[in-house]
């Protein structure tokens, strides 16, 4: 009876710790901005946190997302103004592709 006991224990930590390791899918964004060189930043917002990323040649790139909806803002250079994309989904294991964003003067 004892080594039922343990047997049965080993069978749920083990099934537990399978569960708890399992990869999550995760999402991303992309975007290009023009022109090319009139934002200085990438930005994206879910609830309080908020999470940057590089542009390169107009071209930026979220990897690593889960499911959710983001809020995107893009921080313009001088003469450009800062633009807001609101309610961008991302889907397990899919990247949402935003186009061209043009940035107003």
């Amino acid at each position: 009876m004892k080594k039922l006991c343990v047997v049965f224990s080993l069978l749920i930590v083990f099934g537990l710790g399978a569960i708890a390791f399992t990869n999550s899918k995760t999402g991303g964004i992309i975007g290009k901005i023009t022109p090319i060189d009139a934002a200085s930043s990438v930005s994206i917002v879910v609830a309080k946190d908020t999470l940057s990323t590089q542009i390169n040649q107009g071209v930026f790139t979220f990897t690593n997302l889960k499911e959710g909806v983001y809020t995107i803002v893009v921080k313009a250079n001088a003469p450009y103004k800062d633009a807001i994309i609101e309610k961008v989904g991302v889907k397990d294991s899919a990247t949402t592709d935003l186009g061209e964003i043009k940035l107003q003067q």
